[in-house]
């Protein structure tokens, strides 16, 4: 038995044997193809190489070879020459208009003091989306109207009514408040500030910032829409400061705090003002 198995894996040995030496003629083949293309490529790129070498030395030859571009050449083809006088220009005329008095946005522009001088205030009365009672009261008593108002602003005086938006953006309180303004044209409206009554602060921030973008005053006033405005002995005594420099004014109500809500002068903060509420 053990001879007849020896007999019978005899030939299997040699037949892989047969097999191995068959594959190595093709993997020297294949091998060899590979350097071929790879001697070939490099024959192609030097016969490339020595074309372009020989072009170039008869362009020299024949004097045909460009120039080296300067600085200013580069420029000038890419045009930043032209871009370049351009801001210069821009800039002169830019300095000039500073100097002759030129303010950016809606600003009056102080080209000719003697004819064009500084509006003597702005006046932005606050308001709300429930006070219509009390704007149309103000328009029928100290606030001008209609042409009066257009005359007073010719006289450097600018009253309007300041107000910011909706919670809810293009809801009715903001659709009511944009009709009565087409009518009136007395509106500030502050398109960045939300109205609500924890929002005050913010709001003399967006009114006092809205107002020096716009117009170029001597004074810039703030004024609650629950007072009755002396309107000449304001302007005339806004009149005798005119041309003063960092002046403020303002006033406080005297007398007791009041800290009950539904009184007509609540102050929120009462208690900063001790026991005695005075």
């Amino acid at each position: 038995m053990r001879r007849e198995n020896r007999r019978s894996k005899a030939p299997s040995s040699s037949a892989a044997s047969a097999l191995v030496s068959g594959r190595v003629p093709l993997v020297m083949a294949f091998l060899s193809c590979l350097a071929w293309l790879y001697v070939a490529g490099r024959l192609w790129q030097d016969a490339q190489t020595r074309a372009i070498l020989s072009g170039l030395l008869e362009k020299r030859r024949s004097g045909s070879v460009p120039k080296a571009l300067s600085v200013e050449d580069k420029l000038r083809n890419l045009g930043c020459k032209a871009i370049g006088r351009k801001i210069v220009e821009a800039e002169m005329d830019l300095t000039k208009a500073k100097s002759e008095g030129y303010l950016w946005g809606n600003r009056t522009a102080a080209v000719d003091s003697d004819k064009k001088q500084k509006l003597l205030a702005v006046i932005g009365v606050y308001t709300g989306f429930g006070s219509r009672r009390k704007r149309n009261v103000f328009r029928g008593s100290w606030m001008p109207r209609g042409d009066a108002l257009k005359k007073l602003e010719e006289k450097g005086v600018v009253i309007r009514f300041v107000i910011g938006r909706s919670a809810n953006r293009g809801d009715s309180l903001d659709r009511n408040i944009d009709d009565e303004n087409r009518q009136t044209k007395d509106f500030l409206l502050l398109e960045s500030h939300e109205e609500a009554a924890e929002e005050l602060p913010s709001k003399a921030k967006f009114f006092f910032s809205a107002t020096v973008e716009t117009w170029d005053a001597e004074f810039y006033v703030k004024v609650e829409d629950n007072i009755n405005l002396d309107l000449a002995g304001l302007i005339e005594m806004l009149e005798g400061r005119r041309g003063s420099q960092g002046l403020y004014m303002g006033c406080m109500k005297s007398g007791v705090v009041i800290n009950e809500k539904w009184q007509q002068w609540y102050e929120p903060d009462w208690w900063k003002f001790g026991d005695s509420k005075t």
